[in-house]
């Protein structure tokens, strides 16, 4: 099953507003959708005989002579393949809407078995009422695919076709997505009949025969064979599948508490959790308001088919090119920055051993040097026995390096177990050799620096938050922000702590033109001088090189926006990215939508001078900024949907504005998995100017052409040629993955000066997932 491919449009439409002041917005009304056509047929000669079935066409099939992705809708139990059509009119709206790629989708009819059959080849030759069984999963699976690709211009591969389903087409669903994953990618599974171990003894699955063998109408070995655990012990990783899970919280409750365990609702949370774990399977987990019935399901399908059409292909994706490294857990990025020279500077936050690095305690940070055509250096492992945590490196004196973050440990012993996280700031000499550091915070309150950026003396601003009292001050809420600067001998020069009553963090920090620094974050419950608006509101701040804060606006709605990181332009202007529920541009276009926001290079004012928001009716979100040299800057940010070329399920954007906030060079890359965000959707994306273009590392959970990913979140690293877009090939002479899984990380309290550290200058071989080959070469990481 396999054929031509043709490129169609993608989910997720890209929509750009731009608010400027007080300009008027102008909106059209809506559009009532163009309709698709649901057409009948019939196929003889299957394993099973006839199979019925009912075909959505989306709008425009008959005038095209396009390929179209499709989509398998199993019914469940004693239902019909009529149950399904009434989801055209979804279909249309979200078509129109630019939600959905135009989509074929297949409704088979399975009435053996008095409408039982579980989609399963059924191995029972009884005399039960139901009838003998029949090899339905043969019928549908194979013979049906067949008949469908060349009876209607499908998309003939994998990449482009998918499976889904309700009750027992749920489990139909997973059957199909796990044991014939040669021909599907994809499974939406809604309220799926499955049970773990085995099926309670009151379960209709134990009724029909679909798990029977002779003359026994359910059979318990028969019923493991056919499950999804088995499917999964079987899977192979090379063929990667995404399964969206929905189910309703409302499901019946068996009263017999020794088998709670086998309601629904329980096993697909049992699911979700189970496939999460599995190489080669991402998913999605949905709670939804209602039962086991359509209250559930059209709601589910329509949030599900956003999320398995996004990564559905009408043409093969263009290759990442970008190195992968990482440990055998769950790895992030932690700081990326080059020399003047063209050496660049990697900081991995590592979760396990690689080649040259020795695991410390929980996450340690790992910092590679590697010359002007990638070749390592050196490379250092720092940390203690505890959890540490880069978020940020910047040029020190004399070609070291300043490293910032958060730890859980005491740094001058590099013992572990700490009461909480300390903020941390340690110097790397230019050859490797540990120099000063600094540990500072509240000794019994949690303190992290995210924010980090050269003082352009050495020396580096920081931002992050408190939980206690890091300053003068006295604590105003929850958290209060924290910012600082530090000294390249990592003194610490200046302290300020502010907040409202709720909780506050700072995440982006820049250097001004002339000396300062901009910092931006969020605050939940209102900031010195500004007013809540939201639950949480985004805000900027200017500070003197001497700690002085000369103002502090705001970037809010009265919904929700983060600011995620600044960028200072040439002439003073502070530019700041990050996401919001609200309408801060020309309206809102979903889901979380990206906002640039300006501050002119003397305002003073709450407000910014421009907002640009942009994004698709997905989840949306700005992570990083950088100012590039032609006045303008490079945004990054994560998307669920299409702004470019739509490749997995969350994926990477780069963008460039300018001072007035025209954007141009959208570019969208990634991996078919979880890319630049973790499963939190909380970005791990950091962004550095180079000689030759934009340095990017970020965080994925696939892994570029010609790695193979080393365990759960590795980190790549790429070059974006001339502080555009378009991906250049790093300068690194061979290539690698190296294996990631780790915990949000936490730190500790109390200040010194030479840390715990580990040395070695060996490259990290790959080490791929069972079933992948072996294609990365040794580089450095």
């Amino acid at each position: 099953m396999r054929g031509n491919i043709l490129k169609g449009l993608t989910a997720g439409a890209l929509v750009v507003g731009l608010t400027v002041a007080t300009a008027a917005v102008l909106t059209a009304g809506p559009a009532t959708p163009r309709a698709g056509e649901i057409v009948t047929g019939r196929v003889e000669g299957t394993a099973a005989g006839a199979v019925d079935y009912s075909v959505y066409l989306p709008p425009g099939y008959a005038a095209s002579d396009a390929e179209y992705p499709v989509i398998y809708l199993l019914h469940g139990r004693g239902d019909t393949q009529a149950a399904w059509q009434r989801v055209a009119g979804d279909l249309d709206e979200l078509i129109a809407a630019g939600d959905i790629q135009p989509i074929i989708a297949v409704m088979p009819d399975a009435p053996w078995n008095d409408r039982g059959n579980w989609y399963t080849d059924s191995a029972y030759t009884g005399a039960a009422s139901s009838g003998p069984g029949v090899a339905v999963e043969t019928a549908l699976a194979v013979d049906l695919l067949d008949h469908i690709d060349a009876t209607f211009r499908t998309v003939d591969d994998r990449e482009g076709r998918a499976v889904g389903g309700y009750s027992m087409g749920g489990a139909g669903t997973l059957r199909f997505a796990l044991a014939h994953q040669e021909d599907f990618s994809a499974g939406l599974v809604l309220s799926p009949a499955v049970y773990t171990p085995q099926p309670p003894a009151d379960s209709s699955t134990r009724d029909y025969g679909a798990y029977g063998v002779g003359d026994a109408l359910f059979d318990p070995a028969r019923y493991e064979e056919l499950s999804y655990g088995r499917a999964f012990d079987d899977l192979d990783p090379g063929q990667p599948v995404h399964l969206f899970i929905a189910v309703g919280d409302d499901e019946w409750p068996n009263p017999d508490p020794a088998e709670a365990h086998n309601d629904i609702d329980f096993e697909s949370a049992q699911l979700y959790n189970t496939a999460r774990r599995v190489p080669g399977v991402t998913a999605e987990l949905r709670i939804m308001d209602g039962g086991h019935d359509w209250d559930v399901w059209q709601p589910g399908f329509r949030e599900g088919i956003v999320d398995i059409a996004s990564r559905l292909r009408t043409a093969p994706a263009a290759q990442w090119e970008a190195e992968l490294f990482g440990a055998e857990g769950d790895d992030r990025a932690g700081g990326i920055l080059e020399h003047a020279d063209g050496s660049t500077t990697v900081v991995i936050n590592a979760d396990g051993a690689m080649k040259g690095h020795e695991p410390l305690g929980g996450l340690d940070i790992v910092v590679i040097r590697r010359g002007p055509d990638g070749t390592e250096q050196w490379r250092r492992t720092l940390g203690t026995a505890g959890n540490d945590r880069a978020y940020g490196v910047v040029e020190g004196p004399d070609g070291s390096v300043l490293v910032a973050g958060y730890t859980r440990g005491v740094w001058s012993s590099g013992a572990g177990g700490a009461p909480s996280d300390d903020i941390v700031v340690v110097s790397l000499a230019a050859d490797g050799t540990p120099g000063p550091f600094l540990q500072f915070g509240d000794p019994a309150a949690a303190d992290r620096a995210y924010g980090v950026a050269p003082d352009g003396a050495g020396g580096l601003y920081l931002t992050g938050y408190t939980s206690g009292r890091v300053g003068e001050a006295e604590p105003a809420g929850d958290k209060d922000n924290v910012v600082a600067r530090v000294s390249g001998a990592a003194e610490l020069l200046w302290v300020d702590q502010f907040g409202g009553a709720g909780e506050d963090k700072g995440f982006g920090a820049a250097l001004l033109p002339g000396g300062g620094v901009a910092v931006g974050g969020i605050a939940a419950g209102g900031l010195p001088g500004l007013e809540a608006r939201g639950s949480g509101d985004g805000w900027v701040a200017r500070y003197t090189a001497s700690g002085e804060r000369t103002w502090l606006g705001a970037v809010a709605s009265d919904v929700n926006e983060q600011v995620s990181g600044v960028a200072a332009l040439a002439d003073g202007t502070v530019l700041a990215i990050g996401h919001t529920k609200g309408v801060l541009g020309d309206g809102s276009l979903g889901d979380n939508d990206i906002f640039v926001a300006a501050f002119g290079a003397t305002a003073r004012a709450d407000e910014p001078t421009w907002v640009r928001q942009l994004g698709t009716s997905t989840d949306d979100r700005g992570a990083a900024i950088v100012a590039t040299p032609g006045g303008g800057a490079l945004a990054v940010a994560t998307t669920y949907g299409a702004m470019g070329e739509g490749r997995g399920g969350v994926d990477v954007v780069t963008f460039s504005i300018d001072a007035a906030g025209e954007v141009s060079g959208i570019s969208q890359f990634g991996s078919r998995e979880r890319d630049g965000a973790d499963e939190w959707d909380e970005a791990n994306l950091m962004a550095a100017v180079g000689g030759s273009g934009v340095w990017l590392e970020g965080l994925t959970y696939g892994a570029p052409a010609g790695f193979s990913n080393a365990g759960a979140g590795d980190v790549f690293v790429m070059l974006l040629a001339g502080g555009d877009v378009e991906p250049s090939p790093s300068p690194s002479p061979t290539r690698t993955g190296e294996p990631s899984v780790s915990p949000e990380p936490t730190a500790s309290a109390s200040a010194t000066r030479t840390p715990t550290s580990t040395a070695s200058a060996t490259a990290t071989a790959s080490r791929p997932r069972p079933g992948l080959p072996n294609t990365g070469a040794p580089i450095g990481g």
